[in-house]
């Protein structure tokens, strides 16, 4: 018989002791056992991308990875990307632009884009469908999406010069 064992996980910044049988993937273990079900359940081949998470800031097929490997690391899900009460430009601009159909896709790309943002603060369209080819989406063609990634590079962009500016305002 296996046993589950205390472990420590850090998920969106917040400290957490988890017990969890040690073959568990980190998707079981975020999903059923911490109860965070925006990462989803897709081929849990590591073909599709709808398990990716952020681990360490590189995103990671989730229903690949045992969650016993993810031990003080960082893990980051869709639900850690909101600030607070506001979306992040990504999800914005994911609403807005209809980046989103049926949404099964949507947190593994906004998690994706998330980390390719966070490297490149302005990618070209060939970049973004470099960082997104392991996402696999069935509705949109993939063209809003492209659009969405584009324009939340952009508004993070804006935001940057804005606190750049601000910085150097004050005394």
């Amino acid at each position: 018989m296996r046993r589950n064992v205390q472990h420590h996980l850090t998920v969106n910044g917040e400290p957490l002791e988890a017990s969890f049988a040690p073959y568990k993937t980190l998707l079981e273990v975020l999903r059923e056992d911490l109860g965070l079900t925006g990462t989803k359940h897709g081929c849990e081949l590591g073909e599709c991308g709808a398990c990716a998470v952020l681990v360490d800031g590189e995103p990671q097929l989730s229903c690949l990875a045992l969650a016993i490997e993810c031990e003080g690391r960082s893990i980051e899900t869709v639900e850690g990307l909101g600030r607070g009460a506001a979306l992040h430009p990504l999800q914005s601009a994911f609403a807005d632009l209809g980046a989103a159909q049926c949404g099964y896709c949507t947190p593994g790309i906004l998690m994706t884009a998330k980390a390719l943002l966070e490297k490149e603060k302005n990618p070209s369209r060939e970049r973004i469908k470099e960082a997104i080819s392991g996402n696999l989406c069935r509705c949109t063609g993939y063209q809003q999406i492209f659009e969405a990634i584009e324009e939340a590079a952009r508004v993070l962009s804006e935001e940057d010069g804005h606190e750049s500016q601000a910085m150097k305002v004050r005394p």
